[in-house]
């Protein structure tokens, strides 16, 4: 079982409109909702490509009912969601047709009181003990420690789990100080932990830091790994055009896929690059087309790159 944890979970809620105008009123002509949250975003599409998922984190309110009910629908992906009197938050995502553009609106999460931050907290310590892997994604609610993931990594590698961390800022910057097996932040997120805009040198800078290794996602141009094995560039075939919502949560998904079955760092490079540039032509945020992903998984082109890999 893998375990895939969401603090902030949410319901994803999908508008698409002909054209997004400000200042106007729009007629929307789809809506579609279903549970979201970094973490539930990656356990969607592990259960997808056939792993047995349990997901945790926090759930509260009439919102927090709903994402519950979404889950049980869901096949491969088991609740372990901890209850909280705060409600769950929503995100919009409202998505041009015209320009396939798409504006992300994201609410703030349930404030979480220090005894629910403990009954979580002990949850996910017996969660643990029968996970293969873990992954830590997302933002933090209002009220959670910033270093709540610096907190949840020891607790995994403690029980000799291997533990991917995605998040940002401070909660990134506490957490991968817990040396976490992976982190897999994006340029920007990359940027603001180093201090460097250039990639290779962040993701040098970004291990140095604590994580074993650092799988950096470059948006359209794929993905940079720096391990204790080597160094790879990633990239898809060609350029695919669509809603990116999610994909990093599915590059997250081929990462951790690829460990549990301890396939080769180019394997699961390759994974993570087919399975993300399959989310960003899906007709729905989050989701990953099949046939794209088909089409693409042999035919990532991963590059060994010069050099040795910085030790820790």
């Amino acid at each position: 079982m893998i375990l895939t944890v969401t603090l902030n979970t949410a319901l994803d809620i999908t508008y698409r409109v002909p054209s997004l105008r400000p200042h106007s009123s729009h007629r929307i002509t789809e809506v579609v909702e279903r549970p979201g949250g970094k973490g539930i975003n990656v356990a969607r599409v592990l259960a997808a490509i056939g792993h047995e998922v349990t997901v945790t984190g926090f759930a509260g309110g009439a919102t927090g009912r709903t994402v519950r009910e979404g889950l049980t629908a869901t096949q491969g992906v088991t609740d372990a969601l901890v209850q909280v009197a705060g409600a769950t938050r929503r995100t919009i995502a409202v998505v041009d047709a015209t320009t396939g553009d798409t504006t992300q609106l994201n609410e703030p999460g349930p404030v979480v009181s220090p005894a629910e931050w403990n009954a979580f907290t002990a949850a996910y310590e017996d969660l643990v003990r029968s996970a293969s892997a873990v992954a830590l994604c997302g933002s933090l609610p209002p009220g959670v420690p910033v270093g709540a993931y610096g907190q949840l990594v020891r607790v995994a590698r403690g029980a000799s789990v291997p533990v991917l961390l995605d998040t940002s800022g401070e909660p990134l910057r506490r957490g991968v100080a817990a040396r976490p097996d992976i982190v897999k932040p994006n340029a920007d997120e990359l940027a603001e932990l180093t201090g460097s805009h250039e990639p290779g040198q962040a993701t040098r800078d970004a291990r140095r830091r604590g994580a074993h290794a650092v799988v950096a996602s470059l948006g359209a141009e794929g993905l940079l790994a720096l391990t204790a094995g080597g160094r790879w560039r990633a990239a898809p075939p060609e350029t695919v055009r669509g809603n990116p919502t999610g994909a990093g949560d599915s590059a997250v998904a081929g990462l951790l896929s690829g460990l549990v079955e301890q396939l080769p760092w180019p394997d699961r490079l390759a994974r993570a690059v087919a399975l993300s540039a399959a989310t960003v032509r899906a007709p729905v945020a989050g989701e990953f087309d099949a046939r794209t992903y088909a089409e693409l998984r042999d035919r990532v082109r991963v590059t060994e790159l010069a050099g040795p890999a910085q030790t820790v």
